[in-house]
């Protein structure tokens, strides 16, 4: 641009400052598109960062429900499956402890079972057994209708 305004005020077409001046308009002009330019370019930018965001927070949104659903089957399916056990459980830990074999705790799966389930199972115990399960139940769940089951059952 500026050889070119150069040969013209050399030719006599423009004066020096007329070139000055067109210079002047087309550096503006340019600056001014120039920022435009990249103001749209915020805007897209801005728009598909946007766009991002929401895609990504629907996608953790559905994991987290997936996720969510996927422990409560569990959970139930758990519970099902300790409830569909538990005769067979009690029965199995009757004839360990009267063949003196296997954990030295005398209900196999206790963590799992809900306090009605324990109190079935106490039935068979000793007075050491049943004081045995009185201290884990006070140290960890704290139940007190199995507390005074054991209560009840040791005098």
């Amino acid at each position: 641009i500026e050889q070119v305004l150069g040969e013209a005020v050399e030719r006599g077409q423009v004066t020096v400052d007329g070139a000055q001046g067109i210079a002047s308009r087309l550096v503006e002009r340019g600056r001014k598109q120039t920022n435009d330019v990249l103001g749209d370019l915020e805007q897209l930018f801005d728009r598909g960062r946007g766009e991002l965001d929401d895609r990504a927070s629907e996608a953790r949104r559905a994991a987290t429900d997936a996720a969510r659903d996927a422990a409560r089957q569990v959970t139930g399916a758990r519970s099902r499956a300790t409830r569909a056990a538990s005769p067979a459980l009690a029965q199995a830990d009757r004839l360990r402890r009267a063949a003196g074999v296997g954990p030295s705790f005398p209900i196999t799966g206790y963590g799992e079972l809900t306090a009605a389930q324990v109190q079935g199972r106490l039935t068979d115990l000793t007075p050491p057994e049943l004081r045995k399960v009185r201290d884990f139940e006070r140290r960890n769940a704290n139940r007190k209708t199995v507390l005074s089951t054991i209560e009840a059952k040791l005098g």
